[in-house]
C-alpha cells in the first residue's frame, strides 16, 4: 500500500474543518461605526483581535492537514523478508 490511510484521513479531516472555519470566521468580522466611546472602540479592537486570532489558528490547522497528507504518502510499513542494505 502506497498510502497510510489513517494518517490520509486525518490530514483530510483537519484541511475541511480548517476551511470550514476560515469561511464561518470570515462572516463574523466585526465591524465598527461611526460615533463609538472608547468604551466601545476598546470592545471592538479585542473583538477584531479576537478574530485574527482565530483565523490564524485555522490557517495552521489547514497547513497542519496539508502536511499530514504528505507525510500519508511517505509513511509506509516495513516489509517483511526484505534484507537491509548496507
Amino acid at each position: 500500500m502506497l498510502v497510510d490511510k489513517k494518517i490520509l484521513a486525518g490530514g483530510v479531516s483537519m484541511i475541511v474543518v480548517g476551511m470550514i472555519l476560515s469561511g464561518v470566521l470570515a462572516d463574523m468580522t466585526p465591524i465598527g461605526r461611526e460615533g463609538m466611546t472608547e468604551e466601545e472602540k476598546y470592545e471592538f479592537m479585542v473583538n477584531e483581535r479576537e478574530n485574527e486570532d482565530f483565523k490564524t489558528l485555522a490557517g495552521i490547522l489547514v497547513g497542519v492537514g496539508f502536511l499530514l497528507i504528505l507525510i500519508s504518502f511517505g509513511a509506509r510499513g516495513k516489509k517483511k523478508g526484505r534484507c537491509k542494505e548496507n
